[in-house]
């Protein structure tokens, strides 16, 4: 079956997130998604905060760039939620925007090297292991957690390009998908993610999230065309979705049918109703999605 989420945007202020979260939990929703875009939320805190919350509804993070964290840093943060909520964060890394990278001084001259670094060190310390590594970027000498996760940790990637993709495909357990994928671009995506994988001799399940930019209830056609041009991409086809449950549903049949596991509800900036959307996920999305 596919997976349903619903992103909480950073533009909406952190106190907001509570009311949010719970709405998203008590309708029922599979999972409530974080973004930790410069410089708005931070996400790790944010993550803690709605899974303290809540009870049930899973909370992703996607995604945390890696070159702002120590991987160290990164597998503690991690492997802490995951002891404290088991089976419900969800883990997703990038190498971010390299605008904002460069803002803050942490741009790398590779950010793929980086991201490839983090992701094989991060999967091993959150498997109990002892890494040493003397990398581009990433170097630990004989550093495990004191505290590793007591279940399987699944890390995911976001990416967009052909060299990220076959990267996550080699180095991540998923894949996060911007809302600016249309079905096409999610099949052209799980085959280099696939010929990532077979380059490193992965045959286990991968993951892949897509974001669907949607927009609902009165004014929502121009809400999305507004949104879908002010990221440059109003003239790309097939790209997001307003309407009602069945027009939306139809969305992200088509997402899955083109290879999504997890289709995740994206509003546009100017959401009127944050906690409504997310009851419209679930109540009304949810069961028109086999």
């Amino acid at each position: 079956m596919t997976g349903l989420g619903a992103v909480f945007r950073p533009q909406l202020a952190p106190e907001r997130l509570r009311a949010v979260a719970q709405a998203a939990d008590d309708a029922g929703l599979e999972e409530l998604w974080l973004w930790e875009d410069c410089f708005r939320e931070g996400g790790v805190s944010s993550a803690a905060a709605a899974l303290a919350w809540t009870e049930r509804v899973r909370i992703g993070v996607g995604l945390l760039p890696v070159p702002l964290r120590n991987v160290a840093l990164t597998a503690m943060e991690a492997a802490t939620r995951h002891r404290m909520f088991p089976g419900r964060p969800i883990l997703a890394l990038g190498h971010g925007v390299q605008d904002w990278m460069g803002q803050v001084g942490a741009r790398a001259e590779s950010p793929v090297t980086l991201l490839r670094e983090h992701l094989h060190a991060l999967r091993a310390l959150l498997h109990g292991r002892r890494v040493t590594t003397e990398g581009r970027y990433v170097r630990l000498d004989d550093v495990g957690l004191d505290w590793p996760p007591d279940r399987e940790v699944r890390v995911l990637a976001g990416a967009t390009g052909p060299r990220s993709l076959r990267l996550a495909g080699e180095a991540a357990d998923g894949t996060v998908l911007t809302a600016s994928t249309p079905p096409d671009g999610v099949r052209q995506a799980r085959r280099l993610i696939d010929e990532g994988r077979a380059a490193a001799g992965r045959t286990e399940p991968h993951e892949v999230v897509v974001y669907l930019l949607a927009a609902t209830g009165p004014g929502a056609g121009e809400r999305l065309r507004a949104d879908l041009a002010a990221e440059g991409v109003g003239s790309v086809p097939d790209l997001g979705v307003a309407g009602d449950a069945a027009a939306v549903a139809e969305a992200v049949r088509r997402l899955a049918g083109a290879g999504a596991d997890t289709v995740v509800l994206q509003p546009t900036g100017d959401e009127p109703d944050p906690e409504g959307f997310v009851r419209f996920a679930a109540e009304q999305v949810r069961p028109l999605v086999a």
